[in-house]
């Protein structure tokens, strides 16, 4: 391990500081609009419809943006990992995750991914692990344990804290290996666009086939607001947002870029303060400020991958 640390970016930059913001206020406002899609509609169903409409706006995308469509094999083999990982492992159990804790909560331990990318490109990648970032990783973790106590003794959708916190620890970590893994020089020979759309595609078609053996036939509800969100969530939560996120780890290296993690969360507390009734307490402040500061010490100690 190393201590050295990177000086903060300049994310006054237009072209940087732009985009980030807009990445950071839709992510931070998805969390919320997750909730009005489960419920109604078997939450395998939910994330299936989402990308269904999002798969296609992706390859419009990348024919817009004159980028080949043409993978290869190896290519191709990278796609359909990440696909499963991201766009369906991930979503299935982060939806799963908010039947059972507030929106906020799932985001701040979403937002503690960077904890197991930091392992797992250590592991795959050979990237060091700074002394520092090991410090503010701690600090974060010692945070989010104060917020799961909080939401322990509220327990406001039910009391089944623990099972939430487990889906949630499983989506993260499916979003850390499809994070990691399209770091490799096969992914960082792509264009990022075409390889997002195959992986979409891919994911979609694990999504219905999930959904169609938990969950039964399609169920396609009428209500116009169930389809706004899902539009939202297609659109702006993941065809706009994936192609500016990976733009910003290019730009910035993967340890500054992802100081967006930190606006995420900041952002889904207040939704959820002002939407779910999120009721802070002492401990549930505490708890938020060390995991805010501790990921901004953490991700200070990390050189970005570029």
């Amino acid at each position: 391990m190393s201590g050295a640390a990177e000086p903060v970016p300049g994310f006054m930059k237009p072209a940087v500081a732009l985009p980030f913001l807009l990445v950071a206020l839709i992510w931070g406002s998805t969390w919320f609009v997750i909730t009005g899609q489960i419920g109604e509609v078997p939450a395998s169903w939910s994330v299936a419809w989402r990308f269904v409409l999002a798969t296609p706006a992706m390859f419009l995308v990348a024919v817009v943006m004159k980028k080949s469509l043409r993978l290869g094999t190896a290519g191709q083999l990278l796609a359909l990992a990440v696909g499963v990982a991201q766009f369906c492992g991930n979503y299935n159990f982060v939806y799963r995750a908010e039947m059972h804790l507030t929106s906020g909560i799932v985001a701040v331990m979403i937002g503690l991914l960077l904890v197991p990318n930091a392992i797992l490109a250590r592991l795959l990648l050979g990237q060091p692990i700074t002394w520092r970032f090991a410090i503010g990783s701690a600090i974060a973790i010692a945070g989010l344990a104060l917020l799961l106590l909080h939401e322990a003794h509220e327990a406001p959708l039910g009391g089944k804290v623990l099972l939430g916190t487990v889906f949630a620890l499983i989506a993260m970590m499916c979003a850390s290996v499809s994070n990691v893994i399209q770091a490799n020089d096969t992914g960082k020979a792509l264009p990022m666009v075409s390889l997002l759309s195959w992986a979409m595609l891919y994911g979609t078609l694990a999504d219905v086939a999930i959904a169609w053996v938990l969950a039964g036939p399609p169920v396609i509800p009428a209500d116009p607001k169930y389809w706004m969100g899902t539009a939202y969530l297609a659109i702006l939560g993941s065809v706009v947002t994936f192609p500016l996120y990976y733009t910003l780890i290019r730009q910035l290296g993967a340890g500054k870029a992802a100081y967006n993690g930190v606006m995420v969360i900041i952002i889904a507390m207040l939704i959820s303060t002002a939407f779910e009734g999120y009721r802070w307490s002492l401990l549930a402040i505490a708890g938020a400020a060390l995991a805010t500061v501790g990921l901004v010490v953490a991700l200070r100690a990390r050189s970005p991958s570029r």
